[in-house]
């Protein structure tokens, strides 16, 4: 088989957010609404200060209402929603002014802390004031002064919402029409931040004042199995993002977080590296070797552990003589590091668990650096 080639990230191609593709078919529907044509094209503004031409795939058009349809392309971007079919209908209203609603496929916000309110169709602010000031604007380039009810819809929403965060935000029935360039930057981290700031801040709004944070589906099962007391919303998948995650809730007056997840990533947490993707800074072999011979381990798995080839192999060592203070201890220094990053004011608890789900090691009720750790990291 051929070794697949990487693509240059220079050379990707970008692509367009639901935002941009519901401004779109939103002016083609009421530009055929108003003239009856149907145009193949419609071209707007985008927040990045440029214009972006979307072809219109299909209208269905009557007397009172259009609809028009285009297939979102978000370019060499993995999105959810590359290829989905985004739906504007727009029809004459007999109440003055713009309504924006959503429909199939649209979710609809149950639980504060996004940034729309609860009741309301998963429209973010950027998109929302796109649509609105493009039905505006062509209003005024035909002069017409008539109410304009707007529905997006998006038909395979309702499944394309199971790949994302939005029932664990409490956004229920679909996806969120989202986007605040307008574009899409191939396998850009902004969207994925942006989904744990929001899924702080509902937790927040929903009363939360101790999250766990976790690097993927696996460690969050766990987390959960740990942690039966707390609510869904109290636990967030923080990815790789552990530094970018524990100053979001510094910032939102969160008063204890849990860390829990794996051995290889947290071996870089707990040397202060709080950027865990594999390519980010190597595992510090000394650094656990340290701390194995702290707990009592023999000068020869000292050794052992100092040249070993990855963190979960250092794990299986020490679990084999069922040195499990090896891990409490990894969990503290995880724990300081996670203090000194917010600069203090945060109560820490971190739990390391093996693959298979066995908790090896957790620390609890961690306020403040000890001596021996201020420095690390």
């Amino acid at each position: 088989m051929e070794k697949k080639v990487k693509k240059d990230p220079s050379q990707m191609r970008h692509g367009y957010t639901t935002g941009a593709c519901s401004t779109a078919v939103t002016k083609a529907a009421l530009t055929a609404l108003i003239t009856g044509d149907a145009l193949e094209e419609a071209t707007i503004s985008l927040p990045i200060g440029r214009d972006a031409t979307f072809t219109i795939e299909k209208y269905d058009i009557s007397d009172n209402a259009v609809s028009a349809e285009t297939i979102k392309d978000a370019g060499d971007d993995p999105d959810a929603t590359h290829l989905a079919h985004i739906i504007s209908t727009v029809s004459w209203s007999d109440v003055p002014g713009i309504i924006l609603d959503g429909g199939i496929g649209v979710g609809r916000v149950t639980k504060p802390g996004l940034p729309v309110p609860v009741g309301e169709a998963a429209i973010n602010p950027v998109p929302r004031k796109m649509i609105l000031t493009t039905v505006q604007q062509t209003l005024e380039e035909f002069k017409i002064n008539r109410g304009v009810k707007v529905v997006i819809s998006v038909p395979a929403g309702e499944e394309i919402a199971k790949k994302t965060l939005n029932g664990r935000l409490g956004i229920v029935g679909g996806i969120s029409i989202l986007g605040t360039r307008g574009t899409v930057v191939p396998f850009s981290s902004s969207a994925y931040m942006a989904s744990i700031v929001q899924a702080i801040s509902v937790a927040k709004a929903s009363g939360c004042e101790h999250l766990v944070l976790t690097t993927g589906g696996r460690s969050e099962k766990y987390a959960m199995g740990l942690l039966q007391d707390l609510p869904e919303e109290a636990f967030i998948e923080m990815g790789d993002f552990v530094g970018f995650s524990l100053k979001q809730c510094k910032r939102q007056g969160i008063k204890k977080v849990s860390l829990v997840g794996m051995m290889g990533k947290f071996s870089k947490v707990a040397q202060g590296v709080m950027m865990v993707h594999s390519k980010s800074a190597p595992v510090d072999f000394g650094f656990l070797s340290e701390i194995a011979h702290s707990v009592g381990a023999g000068d020869d798995l000292v050794l052992e552990i100092k040249n070993a080839n990855t963190a979960s192999q250092v794990g299986d060592m020490m679990s084999a003589i069922n040195n499990f203070d090896f891990f409490n201890k990894l969990c503290e220094s995880c724990c300081h590091s996670a203090i000194k990053q917010v600069k203090g004011g945060i109560e820490m608890e971190t739990a390391i668990y093996s693959l298979k789900g066995q908790l090896l090691g957790r620390a609890v009720g961690i306020e403040s650096i000890d001596e021996i750790n201020r420095d690390r990291g």
